[in-house]
């Protein structure tokens, strides 16, 4: 079994970086998914790709695949540029703007 290691990505509907710091250890799926026929939901009777393991770093994830004798694969992120204003949205309320602020 292949796990992977990655850093997640940053949340597509807001503009913070929370939880894109840390390393993500994740099983992939062992067993095909099934409709159910009464519901029309989809299952599966495979516990470990529910399982998703958070670390510090990069090396813990690495070191606990290693010990466990897992196969891994490390996937690396890719950067990107901070999209920070300088002074933020507060800038908006500012009582020393340059020019008056209108919609």
């Amino acid at each position: 079994m292949r796990v992977r290691i990655y850093q997640p990505a940053r949340n597509a509907m807001q503009s913070g970086v929370a939880r894109t710091k840390g390393w993500v250890l994740e099983y992939p799926p062992a067993d095909t998914r099934e409709i159910d026929p009464l519901m029309g939901w989809t299952s599966s009777d495979d516990t470990q790709s529910q399982v998703r393991l958070r670390f510090e770093t990069r090396k813990q994830a690495e070191d606990y695949a290693r010990d466990k004798g897992l196969d891994y694969e490390v996937q690396e992120p890719q950067s990107r540029a901070a999209n920070v204003r300088p002074r933020g949205y507060g800038e908006n309320f500012a009582t020393d703007r340059r020019a008056p602020w209108t919609h």
